[in-house]
């Protein structure tokens, strides 16, 4: 049986104040929507480990995406003592862990790897106590759900099955199990009310997107809270200056009233880490400013 949003929100919220609550020196009060915080993917920062946080505060971001690890009987964030490097990690920089990723699953997919299920239960136990409330389940790849445009139904029911049996217990624990993937909007509607919990939802990614020719805005608006969180990039581009138009986007999650972490997964144009994420967090603090 599913929960109510309200009795969600309440979980998700409870033992995560402190993460929640912190904002970093350099935003000054006003100058962002206080409901959106800024991290980038451990991946596209190039920052794997504990490390990543320094990178994160370096170039100017709330959190960190971190990977949840190869495929493995054991997934690497399963391990205590690699969390507390991380925890560690935090507690020095104010840096903290926005979300778990697993892309583990581009390669190994929820559908037909039987170590999902086990997977699905380490990484939400690794996320509750890293004070993480999304995980972002990858369907890309192999995982893919799409074939030559055709829904490849026998794997989502099989996934429609693992995520019902791991849902409640990433609710209880406060977490959103954030389905990543090729698919439009409505299909998406689809999956999420055959699961029917709340603690499965879309993680939406504006690059991804557009590049499949969808409307992106529309899209948004139709997900609604559904959304758990965004991922933000434009191929080779910084944001802005692409394929993505971000002001439209940036109308839909406003419209939405979402709340919470916009994860960048961008490139780096001009070779410099440092200078490209820097640029790129900049703009989307402008773009998502409170008029």
């Amino acid at each position: 049986m599913g929960i109510t949003r309200r009795e969600f929100l309440v979980r998700a919220t409870a033992g995560g104040v402190a993460g929640v609550m912190m904002v970093p020196a350099w935003r000054a009060v006003g100058e962002t929507d206080v409901g959106i915080r800024l991290s980038a993917c451990d991946w596209s920062l190039d920052a794997g480990g504990p490390s990543g946080l320094e990178i994160a505060r370096r170039v100017r971001l709330d959190g960190l995406e971190v990977s949840a690890g190869g495929p493995a009987d054991t997934l690497k964030i399963a391990d205590p003592e690699y969390r507390k490097q991380y925890k560690d990690a935090v507690a020095q920089t104010g840096v903290v862990v926005s979300s778990v990723a697993m892309g583990l699953l581009n390669d190994a997919p929820l559908a037909t790897d039987p170590r999902g299920p086990v997977w699905l239960e380490q990484t939400i136990e690794a996320a509750e106590d890293l004070g993480a409330k999304v995980i972002l389940l990858a369907f890309f790849g192999k995982g893919d759900l799409l074939k030559d445009r055709e829904l490849k139904n026998a794997d989502i029911d099989v996934v429609v099955t693992r995520l019902k049996e791991a849902a409640p217990k990433a609710g209880q624990a406060g977490i959103i199990l954030g389905i990543e993937n090729t698919l439009s909007a409505d299909d998406n509607v689809r999956i999420l009310d055959r699961i029917q919990h709340d603690a499965v939802r879309v993680y939406y990614d504006a690059g991804n997107s557009t590049d499949n020719g969808y409307d992106v805005p529309a899209e948004i608006r139709r997900l609604g809270d559904r959304i758990c969180q965004f991922h933000f990039k434009d191929g080779r581009h910084y944001l802005g200056e692409g394929r993505v138009k971000m002001e439209p986007v940036a109308e839909a999650i406003r419209a939405i009233g979402y709340r919470g972490w916009i994860v960048l997964e961008t490139s780096c144009p001009s070779k410099n880490r440092d200078a490209d994420f820097q640029r790129n967090a900049d703009y989307v603090r402008k773009l998502l400013a409170t008029a």
